[in-house]
């Protein structure tokens, strides 16, 4: 899939029907980059050597843990008695509530459950190597201790504590990276903040508070940046990701120049190209879907959800399956990116127990067989992952992408791992292979007892047991050369 390149009016249209959709961020393949920066990004200046040396660790990771976490927790998706539509972190722009009565929710938040031992040793019991939590969402509330603006967890509420320093040691201490998300431009309670459209919110700049009118510039120069500069200095040698989100059009190239200037002094920084102002930053963010051939040629990671939202809803239980989960993993590892899945802890600090449950079995099969999905490379077949319809259009009119779900392959320079969903009956049959197999074993197989191998003019069989060792997916190693 190509990235995008548009005029600021095509991107401002792009926005006004994307905010149709209720994002929790704006689909990373929708926006616009180009080329043309009066500030040079690293992107911009770097080898190819010294990109592959800082995006090493994120590309040998392939599984992440999105944390979405803050104020809209409390409401947690009700609102004066009314259950909101759409998901829970938008819930103050869904509902069109005041300022004032938003901002009064911070002295109700006490999280005195929450644990960021519990929360990293889950990460790493799922078996993710890297964290990224909202260190401010679109509701302008800073999650950490910031003293460029008190709407703040440390200055404005009870709980008097940064998680994010707590994260932070207990990163070090578990061997997790860690990374922070943070709205630069959507600020729903700061004077002058970016706002998308919801509802009859028909202002041009969408706001339906006089309290949120104001200059965009002055925001970013007195909370935004400032902010960003707190959380790149404060943490140590975390954070190792930036996680923007939601561009518009005030974020105009010379506006996100001066925040490129502020990561060009983090030169092992990751970022994502959500910045706006036409910078393409590291990765391609696909959200809540995968895309049918990734992004060949450029690092990308999948953000998706457990349920059908980001932060914290009390009513929505509909949480995919374990099977599901573990089968998108492998589904994107395949295709060459990271899978990043997201929890939303409650406003107690608690993490839902579906989520809980549903990360461990994860981590019980990557315990087995991760070798599989860490620092794997994208198949060297491509088939297998389905074909797009001659006859059925997506919603963009384009032909549509069925996939098949029969199995899937990652490769490293001397293995080709074949990921069975659906067990073949006798034999594992391949029609072209462009390396020559040395042996064959199942990952799950603690004794890897060589498996027969039979070489023809029609291609090359793998001999196989009567039944599947794991019942949502078996990997089988093919040994090259």
């Amino acid at each position: 899939m190509k990235t995008y390149r548009c005029t600021v009016a095509a991107v401002a249209l792009l926005l006004a029907s994307h905010a149709l959709h209720s994002p929790a961020q704006t689909e990373g393949h929708r926006i616009a980059t180009n080329q043309d920066h009066s500030v040079a990004a690293i992107q911009d200046t770097e080898t190819a050597a010294q990109r592959d040396a800082r995006m090493a660790w994120w590309r040998e990771a392939r599984f992440g843990m999105f944390i979405h976490w803050g104020l809209y927790s409390i409401p947690a998706g009700t609102w004066n008695g009314k259950q909101i539509p759409g998901i829970g972190e938008w819930i103050m722009n869904s509902a069109s509530i005041p300022v004032a009565d938003y901002k009064a929710l911070a002295s109700q938040f006490n999280p005195t459950a929450f644990s960021a031992h519990d929360i990293v040793a889950l990460a790493k019991a799922a078996g993710m190597k890297y964290i990224v939590i909202t260190a401010k969402h679109h509701d302008g509330f800073a999650m950490f201790d910031s003293k460029a603006d008190p709407f703040n967890i440390v200055a404005a509420t009870p709980f008097h504590r940064d998680p994010l320093r707590e994260l932070a040691e207990e990163c070090r201490k578990q061997g997790v990276k860690l990374g922070f998300y943070y709205s630069q431009d959507q600020d729903w309670t700061a004077p002058g903040g970016a706002a998308y459209k919801r509802g009859n919110h028909d202002r041009p700049n969408h706001h339906w508070d006089p309290s949120q009118d104001g200059d965009f510039a002055s925001y970013l120069h007195t909370k935004a940046i400032p902010q960003m500069k707190e959380l790149l200095t404060n943490y140590g040698d975390f954070p190792v990701v930036i996680w923007f989100d939601t561009p518009t059009p005030d974020m105009t190239p010379a506006l996100a120049g001066e925040i490129v200037a502020l990561l060009n002094q983090h030169p092992n920084l990751i970022w994502n190209n959500r910045l706006g102002g036409g910078y393409k930053g590291d990765t391609e963010t696909p959200e809540q879907f995968i895309p049918a051939q990734g992004y060949p040629g450029r690092d990308w990671e999948a953000c998706m959800t457990m349920n059908d939202t980001w932060g914290y809803k009390s009513y929505d239980t509909n949480f995919k399956s374990t099977e599901t989960l573990l089968r998108n993993l492998i589904d994107i590892a395949s295709k060459g990116g990271n899978y990043l899945l997201n929890i939303g802890p409650d406003s107690k600090g608690n993490v839902p127990p579906a989520e809980i449950e549903r990360l461990q079995q994860v981590g019980k099969w990557l315990a087995v067989n991760g070798e599989a999905i860490y620092g794997t490379h994208a198949t060297l077949f491509g088939s297998e992952a389905g074909s797009f319809s001659t006859a059925e259009k997506d919603k963009e009119g384009k032909p549509k992408f069925i996939p098949t779900w029969n199995w899937r392959s990652t490769t490293t320079d001397d293995a080709i791992y074949i990921e069975l969903f659906s067990w073949p009956k006798g034999s594992f049959h391949l029609d072209k292979l462009p390396r020559t197999v040395t042996s064959a074993y199942l990952l799950a197989d603690k004794s890897k007892k060589p498996l027969k191998i039979t070489n023809s003019a029609g291609g090359i069989d793998i001999a196989l047991p009567v039944q599947a060792l794991d019942p949502i997916a078996t990997v089988l190693v093919l040994k090259t050369k």
